[in-house]
């Protein structure tokens, strides 16, 4: 049995639902769909009805044959019905699988749009804490393989029809083997259900394997150059080759118990077979049943057998449905971390930014702050500086509410920002990361995702107020130069630039950066300093200060260690002071001054 139990262990959002609440949600998602599944379930039946007449009129023909003095009208009367039925059962099979692939179809493309919003609703942490590619895996393969199984579900409805129509027919041809033949029902349904709940857990842990295989793929694909760049591709492949194991024998052992089923099942019904093919023998020979009854009792066993099997076998095959579609659902349902109070609306800013007492950590027992408190005045530029991990970012995810605080408050314009509407606030923020992220499109349509109901004129106005447009020509087809994946046709200045444009677009009243001159050449350097001198000229700002000359020209200085305040001023303040500032100032920043660089040219 550990061989069965052992895998992947569950995400911790991920829940356990029951089957009554699965198939319930899950049918949920066909109520649009209603019209369409009256017809494909009225095509069900009439194909169930022809399908059950098959074995009467194959009997009805047996007979005519053996009786010497039936002409050969009565015979193409029943080659003229069996041909009828059969392409009967064609046409509606092919009404019931356009109809029904189409409301699948339907269902599939909901269920999916609703995981993607569930995404976009999900906060930051939550994709901090879990792989991308996983996440992944649940939107799209983890969809399919919910949609498979409702086409199972569908040919099931059909089955259990065939199978009701064929019992009540066979009563009425010999009541006891038809008795004999449900004596049988019970041991093949027992069977089945026996394996429902191992099914559910292999299924699950092989639905997990898939994930952690497109995690790998992900985070390999993401850092192919690094990889590259360090000889490291046999590491990868190592690596990745444990993943693909691990996958194959978990999916293996998956295989192992589904094709397991059908094996035992059919057993059970070759029992019956022989059982009824022997009883009904016997019968027929003392008088009991014609030749052509003991014909269609046999023949409309072996009918019924094969849909009666895949119906015992519906739970533990249905089970693939209900892990995928509960790998779905558990995203639907991942409770976020930040919690808004109200959904108020600010049609615009004045900036002022205040942290109360806040107490922040991204785990539990490591704290970033406590008790802490800051603030920035309307139209202020704030340089945040500090050693890697002092909390420079975590105040600008915090100021953005992509992070949930756990003690105090945070004010924007005096309102608690937990009783303000995200989208409506993130509206009136602007952000220039360190490493600029650009989507698949033209430049044109990059900065004009700053603000979508932007004409071409509006845009190319932002671009050129960038380093006075200089930076276009620089562009193979200037703003209209196709972006490739992630960017990465284009420069990290060129990016930055681009980013820029991006944010003075949006014209937002508040403005983060993570400074973005912090890995380019000086020439961009200088043309990305005049972007941020028109960007943060009359807004309030938080900048991430990796740069002397954006430090030098912040209203304020704040510095930070181990998430406090331990300095704050203008730099000829904190250097005169000789603290903390000073120390990272003479180690990391002097060297960028006029000054510094002055006195080497000379000492060269």
């Amino acid at each position: 049995m550990a061989f069965l139990m052992d895998g992947i262990g569950a995400e911790e959002y991920d829940r356990t639902y029951s089957d009554r609440e699965l198939v319930r949600r899950i049918f949920a998602y066909f109520r649009a769909e209603g019209r369409r599944m009256l017809i494909v379930s009225a095509a069900v039946a009439l194909s169930s009805v022809m399908g059950a007449a098959f074995p009467a009129v194959m009997s009805r023909a047996i007979d005519q044959v053996s009786d010497a003095g039936t002409g050969g009208g009565a015979i193409a009367i029943i080659v003229v019905a069996i041909a009828v039925l059969n392409a009967g059962v064609w046409g509606l099979n092919a009404v019931r699988r356009m109809l029904g692939s189409r409301a699948i179809g339907n269902v599939v493309l909901r269920m999916r749009s609703d995981a993607f919003d569930a995404l976009m609703r999900h906060d930051l942490s939550f994709y901090d804490q879990y792989p991308t590619g996983k996440i992944v895996s649940r939107v799209t393969s983890d969809t399919q393989a919910f949609s498979e199984v409702v086409t199972l579900s569908m040919e099931v409805v059909s089955q259990t029809a065939l199978v009701v129509l064929i019992f009540i027919y066979l009563a009425t041809v010999d009541p006891v083997l038809t008795l004999l033949t449900l004596a049988l029902v019970p041991l093949v349904v027992g069977v089945a259900l026996g394996f429902r709940r191992i099914a559910r857990d292999v299924v699950t842990q092989s639905r997990r394997a898939v994930a952690e295989v497109s995690a790998h793929v992900h985070e390999t694909v993401s850092g192919i150059g690094i990889a590259k760049s360090f000889r490291k591709e046999q590491a990868l492949y190592d690596q990745f080759a444990g993943v693909n194991r691990q996958s194959f024998r978990l999916n293996w052992r998956a295989g192992i118990v589904f094709s397991s089923i059908f094996p035992v099942l059919f057993l059970i019904s070759g029992i019956g077979n022989a059982t009824l093919a022997y009883a009904g023998g016997v019968r027929a020979a003392m008088g009991g049943l014609t030749t052509g009854e003991w014909y269609l009792f046999l023949q409309a066993v072996g009918l019924m057998w094969f849909p009666l099997t895949s119906i015992a076998s519906f739970w533990s095959q249905f089970q693939l449905g209900l892990a995928a579609g509960e790998r779905v659902f558990a995203l639907l349902d991942a409770e976020p971390q930040v919690k808004q109070t109200g959904a108020r609306t600010l049609p615009a800013l004045a900036g002022a930014i205040e942290l109360r007492k806040v107490g922040f950590h991204y785990k539990e027992g490591e704290t970033v702050f406590d008790d802490f408190s800051f603030s920035v005045a309307p139209g202020e530029t704030v340089a945040l500086v500090g050693h890697t991990g002092c909390g420079k970012s975590s105040i600008t995810k915090l100021v953005a509410r992509f992070y949930e605080f756990q003690k105090g408050d945070i004010l924007i314009d005096g309102h608690d920002v937990r009783s303000l509407d995200l989208a409506s606030y993130r509206a009136h923020l602007g952000f220039v990361t360190q490493v600029p992220f650009l989507f698949n499109g033209s430049v044109l349509d990059n900065i004009r995702y700053g603000r979508s109901d932007a004409g071409d004129a509006e845009v190319t106005a932002a671009a050129r107020r960038v380093g006075d447009g200089d930076w276009i020509a620089t562009l193979p087809d200037g703003l209209a130069t196709e972006v490739a994946e992630r960017g990465r046709n284009l420069s990290l200045g060129q990016r930055q630039l681009v980013a820029l444009a991006r944010v003075l677009l949006k014209g937002p009243e508040i403005v983060i950066l993570d400074e973005a001159t912090a890995s380019v050449d000086p020439l961009t350097e200088a043309l990305i300093q005049e972007g941020l001198d028109e960007l943060l000229r009359d807004r309030t700002a938080i900048v991430i200060a990796h740069r002397l000359s954006t430090i030098k020209q912040a209203d304020r200085i704040v510095v930070l260690r181990t998430g406090r305040i331990i300095e704050q001023g203008s730099h000829e303040q904190l250097l005169e002071a000789g603290g903390h500032y000073a120390e990272l100032y003479n180690t990391y920043f002097r060297h960028q001054s006029l000054e510094y660089l002055q006195a080497a040219g000379t000492a060269g």
